[in-house]
């Protein structure tokens, strides 16, 4: 019974049918009838003009994202636990070609525009500090927190004052947006947001993410970067076959809300006194002693180690409910 991570879940069957429909002769790299589609189809999703770029993998959407708002003499600002910071193996240095991460403290792991600025006023204006240039927020958040349209209007402004681009972290976008019922565009560009990587894989994909410019014009240069970095895939339309299955007929929010309905029944059954922040997305975090973790993995669970007296429980668009279930039970037995 397995909650290790949603990576690890399977791909829906609309994805995998979108894979066989677009199994024919087309153009090659992104001129295909399937990637010339995506503009459209997530220009209408966020209710303006954007340009959509099919990617591989997270870590290089988010990389290439920031390769553009960030110089390399520059400086990004992220949370501590940023997946930017400790889970992309130095990437965005590397594809920014040496810009430094500036980390920042927050309850679990969101920014705050009290913090952002507190940040910022720390760095020294001249040529011998690295000058911050973009900010990065992640939605749902490492913690499996929620940043509500809100929370990302106000570190929006602060970045809009302070002439900072503004990156948004979309590998769980689909829960986070499930769980405030706001709708993409809020949740986005019309709190700042410049550019942002929306997750698939993790949501019912097999191996595609999209990178969304709310400035069309911002992603030629990028198109330069991703053949660069080797991520121009020359059977690019499976990769948007999957992006436009999932967002086409609301597929990434249906996918979401199953998931997100999964990890509430364990939130409720463990209670607040064991949970290490609350149940807003796809993630549980319980404070268990070792003898407790030891006794759910008896039971069959599987789950991630997150911190010394704290495990990380992760559900996916396919959790088996009798699974989920069967945790809640075990978790109020402990």
């Amino acid at each position: 019974m397995r909650f290790f991570s949603d990576n690890a879940a399977t791909a829906c069957p609309e994805v995998l049918a979108a894979l066989v429909e677009a199994n024919r002769m087309d153009t090659a790299y992104d001129g295909d009838a399937w990637s010339k589609r995506l503009d459209g189809a997530f220009s209408a999703l966020f209710e303006t003009d954007v340009a959509a770029l099919w990617i591989a993998t997270g870590t290089a959407a988010n990389s290439l994202a920031l390769a553009e708002l960030c110089p390399p003499h520059g400086a990004v600002i992220c949370h501590k636990d940023a997946h930017i910071q400790n889970d992309e193996c130095g990437a965005p240095e590397f594809y920014t070609h040496g810009a430094k991460l500036l980390l920042v403290e927050g309850e679990g792991a969101k920014l705050t525009p009290a913090s952002l600025e507190e940040r910022l006023d720390l760095v020294p204006d001249g040529v011998h500090w690295a000058q911050p240039h973009a900010v990065s927020i992640t939605n749902a958040t490492e913690y499996g927190l929620v940043y509500t349209a809100e929370d990302t209007a106000a570190i929006g402004a602060v970045c809009r004052a302070r002439g900072l681009g503004l990156h948004l972290d979309g590998a769980r976008f689909a829960n986070a947006a499930a769980r405030t019922n706001a709708s993409p565009a809020d949740l986005t560009w019309r709190a700042g947001v410049d550019i942002m990587s929306f997750g698939c894989v993790k949501n019912g994909g097999l191996s595609a993410e999209a990178l969304i410019f709310f400035d069309p014009d911002r992603a030629e240069a990028t198109r330069y970067r991703r053949k660069r970095a080797g991520h121009l895939l020359s059977k690019g339309r499976y990769l948007a076959a999957q992006i436009l299955a999932m967002i086409e007929g609301d597929l990434w929010l249906r996918n979401a809300r199953a998931a997100n309905n999964a990890s509430s029944r364990i939130g409720e059954a463990a209670g607040p006194e064991r949970l290490v922040v609350p149940v807003e997305a796809n993630e549980v975090f319980l404070k268990v002693t070792p003898e407790e973790a030891a006794a759910l993995r008896a039971q069959g669970f599987d789950f991630y180690d997150w911190a010394p007296g704290e495990v990380r429980l992760v559900t996916s668009w396919d959790s088996d409910l009798a699974h989920v279930d069967a945790l809640a039970a075990a978790i109020r037995a402990l």
